[in-house]
């Protein structure tokens, strides 16, 4: 294995920046890597070796001609919900579809801003889980024990960026889809502000429950990542005022107001936070109170909001799944959200739509108070592999919401996280803390988590490749000219 494994996204741009290394060493190193673990780590469904490589040597001619871009020639990967032109849309789902001809907005942006897009990573069928497991694709394994789950369901992408596969990736959040993942695999993830970044040809996804966001190893490259990707499409229903993610890094947060708010909202599981998740989110409070901030326990008022969460949640299963050209083909657990989706899709689900600025009030009050939320990201380390295999599609949400119950209700109101590592079990498994703002409060959140960075050095621990990288090259085709080939099972 290259030295390469764990160099970030920023680290990256300023070596091609100073000529220390090439943008086709960079691609063939992370190709070679996602290659090598993909019998174990199994975190790509598609790979562009052979488009990579080429985009990879257009970009080091780029660079020699004294061209500068903030990603030029660096690789990165996307979620497979993002259309990438040339290879096909799956969301986790089983059977075929045809090869996208354009690229999603954020992936226009990547690709305007120089990035290589390296491949598409697996998540669950249609993002609805908080594991990435599937007939599909199998199973997507955490770096740091591959007897876990990464998380869901941007569970590739955080498997990629922690098993040093590529430095940064986008992901997707709809009910804490990259702050959960980030949080199992000890990453940086930025759920932003509802519109932040593009998901066009979506313009409403799961019914403004959903978005697109970076995970990374640290504060800066989530926060470069977010800027290249971040800005509405004309035709999106959101369009939040612009920000500085990485200006914002840069930026000491000055002194806050902290709530530390150990109660989830009230779902009908009891939800008990683990002993070593309680350990280590306190352990991040601590830290904080010690860098001068106001730490106190609260919990913000979040009255039924799983009212609102379960119509707009099924009903964008059941618009999206409507899109698959085999629903005989997906899952039991899919086709029951489908079903009672269709049902809330009427009065309910406006029901649930027009609550959203009485929400917005009630529980934005505790802001009147704090200017941060400090939770747990979930409440329970990470599953293992197969942990809800067999489940009925109740007993999946039952024992999910009790293992998660901390993060949807931000997607509900539209408004920004991060999550950040907050350390590890008695067992070595990594878990997280998030930091919840207000509307639109992206860059007090990333520079709070920079200075919490700073203090607690995350990026310095790293997971052994040993265990998962001593499979033989070549287990990932190139991309097909008619869309892309799948990684090979």
């Amino acid at each position: 294995m290259s030295t390469a494994e764990f160099t970030g996204l920023t680290e990256q741009v300023r070596l091609l920046a100073e000529g220390r290394t090439t943008s086709v060493a960079l691609v063939r190193e992370s190709l070679e890597r996602i290659a090598q673990t993909q019998s174990t780590l199994n975190a790509f469904r598609f790979t562009r070796a052979e488009e990579a490589t080429l985009e990879a040597e257009e970009a080091d001619r780029r660079l020699a001609a004294g061209e500068r871009l903030p990603l030029l020639g660096v690789p990165v990967a996307v979620k497979d919900d993002t259309d990438v032109a040339g290879l096909p849309t799956l969301f986790g789902c089983r059977g075929e579809a045809p090869p996208k001809t354009v690229d999603g907005e954020s992936v226009r942006k990547l690709r305007e801003a120089g990035a290589v897009i390296v491949g598409k990573t697996n998540a669950c069928e249609l993002g609805q889980w908080p594991f990435t497991e599937g007939p599909a694709f199998g199973a997507t394994r955490n770096p740091w024990n591959t007897g876990h789950t990464p998380g869901g369901s941007s569970g590739g992408s955080a498997a990629a960026v922690a098993g040093g596969l590529v430095p940064a990736a986008l992901g997707s959040d709809g009910a804490g889809s990259i702050r959960i993942p980030a949080g199992w695999t000890h990453l940086v993830g930025i759920k932003p502000q509802r519109g932040r970044v593009s998901l066009y040809p979506h313009i409403d996804a799961f019914q403004g429950l959903a978005v697109n966001g970076p995970l990374a190893r640290t504060v800066a490259d989530a926060a470069l990542l977010l800027d290249v990707a971040a800005g509405p499409h004309p035709e999106d229903l959101n369009q939040p005022q612009p920000i500085q993610a990485v200006e914002a890094a840069r930026r000491e947060p000055g002194r806050l107001r902290i709530a530390l708010a150990w109660r989830p909202p009230f779902t009908t599981t009891r939800a008990t936070v683990h002993p070593d998740v309680r350990r280590s989110v306190s352990r991040i409070a601590e830290a904080l109170a010690r860098l001068g901030h106001h730490v106190e326990e609260a919990r913000p008022r979040y009255g039924l909001i799983g009212l609102s969460f379960v119509p707009r949640a099924t009903s964008g299963v059941a618009e999206i799944a409507g899109f698959h050209p085999e629903p005989s083909l997906l899952d039991p657990r899919t086709r029951s959200a489908m079903r009672t989706g269709g049902r809330l899709n009427g009065r309910a689900l406006r029901i649930a739509r027009a609550r959203e600025a009485r929400q917005h009030a009630r529980v934005g009050a505790i802001f009147d108070r704090f200017d941060v939320v400090l939770a747990p990201t979930a409440a329970a380390p990470p599953p293992r592999i197969g942990a809800f295999d067999g489940m009925t599609a109740w007993q999946t949400d039952t024992t999910m919401a009790a293992a998660c119950p901390f993060a949807w209700p931000w997607n509900v109101l539209g408004w920004p996280g991060v999550n950040v590592p907050a350390g590890f079990t008695r067992d070595g498994l990594p878990v997280g803390a998030q930091l919840l703002g207000n509307a639109g409060t992206e860059e007090l959140l990333i520079s709070l988590a920079a200075q919490l960075e700073d203090d607690q050095r995350w990026y310095e621990r790293t997971p052994d490749l040993a265990g998962f990288t001593d499979a033989a090259p070549g287990l990932v085709q190139d991309a097909a000219p008619a869309g892309g080939a799948p990684v090979e099972q």
